[in-house]
């Protein structure tokens, strides 16, 4: 796009693990439908895409990340706002004083957006239970335009799978977290568009170091010691510190979960930090 603005949603602290986040989730065994819807606008005019899900299996989505990848030179994003879904489960964490849970991660200059949503909430009904519209995203084509298809690609969220790994993410995370695992759905992904001019027939694609005090497994950001890091790392930080007796760290889980403050302990600025990590806001821990 030609000025895109940065449009950050707040950073949740307390986000809950999104169990397709970890290369060491389980899997659910159900599949989740996302998809993006397909527009028409001319020049200079503004759209609306509304990304929706369907197929929510009835033990709920506790967390979601994925990217909007767009055309730049055919259209602006301006907005990525909450859809129904996210404005009717819960909007806030209550652990996190009132921050939202809803980001958004737009880099200047860069032809995508990151987007994630998760909550700390163990009562699932506090989670996405129902098919619709998750997100809206807002923009418009860029003047002097006459005809094309800008494609609206929904895709992984654009982060390295863990620290300094050299490995993109791979797939839409959409997944829960429950009695201490992470659960992890197949996602089945349908990408919209914005035809510019006047509307023609498309066709729909869809595609199905060591540290003294510690165990030596040393990963910057990993506090649960999966081998990853992800939001449940941030999840089991924020476990510990609202219930440290239920929800233990162990010694090393606690030096890896240290990415700020050089030496303090853990704390729920550790599990930010993390999750800008997860939404691009940052590329490294310290």
């Amino acid at each position: 796009m030609k000025t895109k603005k940065v449009v950050v949603g707040a950073i949740a602290a307390s986000m809950l693990s999104l169990s397709a986040f970890p290369g060491s989730a389980v899997a659910a065994g159900e599949t989740v439908r996302i998809s993006a819807s397909k527009e028409t606008a001319k020049a200079g005019e503004t759209f609306s895409v509304e990304v929706s899900l369907a197929d929510v299996p009835s033990s709920g989505i506790q967390g979601i990340d994925f990217s909007i990848e767009f055309d730049s030179s055919l259209i602006t994003i301006t907005s990525v706002e909450e859809g129904t879904l996210v404005k009717n489960a819960a909007a806030s964490d209550p652990t996190a004083d009132g921050v939202k849970l809803f980001s958004v991660y737009a880099p200047e200059g860069k032809n995508y957006v990151n987007v994630a949503w998760s909550n700390s909430y163990t009562d699932p009904s506090y989670w996405i239970k129902s098919d619709g519209v998750f997100c809206v995203i807002n923009g418009t084509v860029n003047d002097g335009v006459t005809s094309g298809t800008a494609d609206i690609k929904l895709g992984a969220i654009k982060r390295e799978t863990r620290p300094e790994s050299g490995s993109d993410n791979g797939s839409v995370g959409i997944g829960y977290a429950k009695d201490g695992k992470s659960y992890s759905y197949d996602v089945n992904v349908t990408n919209g568009s914005v035809e510019i001019g006047q509307p023609t027939t498309t066709s729909t694609t869809t595609t199905p170091g060591t540290t003294s005090g510690g165990s030596g497994k040393y990963l910057k950001g990993d506090a649960n010691e999966s081998g990853d890091v992800n939001m449940a790392d941030a999840v089991a930080i924020m476990r510990f510190q609202a219930d440290p007796d239920s929800y233990g760290l162990t010694a090393q889980g606690k030096i890896n979960g240290d990415v700020v403050g050089n030496g303090d302990g853990v704390t729920n600025n550790d599990a930010l930090q993390i999750q800008k990590y997860e939404a691009g806001i940052v590329t490294e821990l310290e």
